[in-house]
């Protein structure tokens, strides 16, 4: 089982991201995908999930409005795009997949924003 995070980077405040999660050795469709963060001195803190099949969306309080989760089940692959990145948003982001019995996660990707 793999999952595998890129987009991410140095960005100034104000700009966007977006990152990408490609699942493999298990059936992407099956799980729903979520994207947490984690800062420095920080839990890990859950940002943004989808349903299996997209249905259902939640975002995390703090990002409403900033954030658009999205999946695409053809390429086992998970979006997050993030808008009006705050200094604060700097940390290493995750992507996860889980379902009744199972948890899997990836590397993470790290996201700066700093001018």
């Amino acid at each position: 089982v793999q999952l595998v995070e890129s987009g991410g980077g140095l960005v100034q405040p104000g700009g966007s991201l977006r990152l990408s999660c490609v699942g493999s050795g298990f059936t992407f469709s099956r799980y729903a995908m979520s994207w947490y963060r984690q800062a420095p001195g920080n839990d890990r803190e859950m940002v943004a999930t989808i349903r299996n099949d997209g249905g259902s969306k939640n975002y995390a309080p703090s990002m409403t409005g900033r954030l658009t989760i999205s999946r695409d089940n053809a390429k086992n692959t998970v979006y997050l795009q993030m808008n009006g990145l705050k200094p604060e948003d700097t940390a290493v982001y995750y992507c996860n997949a889980r379902n009744w019995a199972y948890d899997y996660w990836g590397q993470g990707t790290q996201v700066s924003v700093s001018s």
